[in-house]
């Protein structure tokens, strides 16, 4: 698997990213991710539309070999874990989970996680509705500006379209940064993007395959 990672300082905490879209919070030994959309692709296929079951093994592959590569202890989801009701792709991510006793997981719920507290707990997932303060740092969902705390968060799939050598442009997936917060790309690629005009005094990380690209 090709890999690439960006490490940067914030709040005096070093934290790496990497273009499989994932941020890696070395003190805590936790990797943090947003918008994983797990049954999005079995959904879709319940409503006749053909999209193919290695959606989602794909995803579970780069989260097993972060998980891997990082030695990790704890997985926070900021939001979006599942994406609809229960269903085939559930059983997937339940064997997945099922393999790694040992992971533990908490996810800030977001927009779609709606499903009934008992399906968390099957799956051994610690729920916090809103936010989940671990010093210096505020998870939630959706990005908010907390005062002087520093958030970290996704829910909006950032991305950033450049031009190429042949002049068209091109959307890559992004880390957007600022002084007050870290938006995080959506971690399934069976995702859109958000595209938006470049705000100052913040910093986009936008990653291909191979490589790492500061806006």
């Amino acid at each position: 698997m090709i890999y690439a990672e960006k490490q940067i300082l914030i709040q005096e905490e070093l934290l790496i990213l990497n273009n499989l879209r994932a941020l890696f919070w070395q003190r805590e030994n936790a990797l943090i991710v947003s918008d994983l959309h797990i049954g999005k692709s079995a959904h879709f296929r319940k409503h006749g539309i053909p999209i193919s079951v290695n959606v989602q093994h794909n995803d579970l592959d780069r989260l097993s070999f972060l998980i891997a590569h990082y030695k990790v202890k704890k997985l926070i989801v900021v939001g979006d874990l599942f994406h609809a009701e229960v269903n085939s792709d559930m059983d997937v991510f339940k064997i997945w989970r099922d393999q790694r006793p040992n992971l533990e997981i908490i996810l800030i719920k977001g927009n779609h996680d709606k499903l009934k507290d008992i399906v968390y707990d099957s799956f051994d997932i610690q729920c916090c509705k809103k936010e989940l303060c671990l010093s210096p740092f505020k998870f939630i969902h959706e990005p908010k500006v907390k005062g002087n705390e520093f958030t970290i968060c996704g829910h909006i799939h950032p991305g950033v379209s450049i031009k190429s050598k042949g002049r068209q442009r091109i959307k890559l997936p992004c880390f957007q940064v600022s002084h007050t917060q870290i938006i995080l790309p959506a971690f399934s690629e069976f995702t859109g993007l958000a595209i938006s005009k470049k705000q100052k005094s913040t910093s986009y990380y936008a990653f291909t395959q191979s490589s790492f690209f500061k806006f």
